[in-house]
């Protein structure tokens, strides 16, 4: 009889886990956290609510059991932005979702840049939210391949993945969290067409065809980064199709 119950709990809970999975909402409007949390905790999970930025930045610091965090951006006290920045000075890796009404290409770089792992923009459907946090814990759940050696390298251009240093030609690059999972991403697919799809799902996480753009404007980015200088162009353009990393006198199967 006991073997039964169980079984329904799990089967009504979060397939990923065996017990509830703490999630930290920081919105300020009632009508989505009432959304939210009874559309969440009907899926099995645990939602703690702040109203306001101070509070769930003191939330998240004080405690950090929680699974994922889904963050607003327009907030009272401390915007969301500022919240997420100060979450990841503290360096924890905690998944955070930006649930938002500002959905231009600008605003979703910089809530990315900000350090979130993920944007959905309002007005959404709960279905959509629930598979965006799914992917965000199978993401944090995953484990990294390991590798026979830390360094990726292409022409003059090395990235060591033990000490997350990049240097071309000997010169240091300081490169965001974002922009070292896309170069590390590039690194480890030389020479193999790269497409702007692809490089949301493996280096954003993404599984839904959220603005590519985002892909267009980081690649910008890195290419600035590293080809300062005068540096020969590694990151290549393929028409209609993405990006490839190669040298330029190189020929490609």
């Amino acid at each position: 009889m006991l073997l039964g119950i169980l079984t329904i709990r799990i089967a009504n809970s979060n397939p990923l886990y065996l017990f509830k999975m703490k999630l930290l909402l920081i919105e300020d409007e009632p009508a989505v956290v009432s959304v939210i949390t009874r559309g969440l905790t009907e899926a099995g999970y645990e939602v703690t609510v702040a109203p306001d930025g101070a509070t769930g930045l003191q939330l998240a610091l004080d405690n950090r059991t929680f699974s994922l965090i889904i963050l607003d951006v327009m907030l009272p006290a401390l915007n969301g932005i500022e919240v997420c920045k100060a979450i990841r000075r503290e360096e924890i890796a905690t998944p955070i979702l930006m649930l938002t009404a500002l959905g231009t290409t600008e605003n979703i770089v910089m809530g990315l840049d900000s350090g979130a792992d993920d944007y959905l923009v309002k007005p959404f459907k709960l279905a959509e939210l629930e598979a965006r946090i799914r992917s965000l814990l199978r993401r944090k759940s995953n484990t990294t391949p390991v590798i026979n050696s830390a360094l990726l390298q292409i022409g003059n251009l090395t990235l060591d993945t033990d000490t997350k240093a990049a240097t071309r030609a000997g010169n240091n690059i300081q490169l965001t969290a974002t922009e070292y999972r896309l170069l590390e991403f590039l690194l480890k697919n030389p020479r193999r067409v790269l497409s702007r799809m692809e490089l949301l799902e493996q280096v954003w996480g993404i599984d839904f065809n959220m603005n590519t753009k985002v892909v267009d404007v980081y690649i910008n980015y890195l290419r600035k980064k590293i080809n300062k200088n005068n540096q020969p162009e590694l990151i290549q353009t393929v028409t209609g199709l993405g990006y490839m990393m190669k040298e330029n006198n190189e020929d490609t199967a």
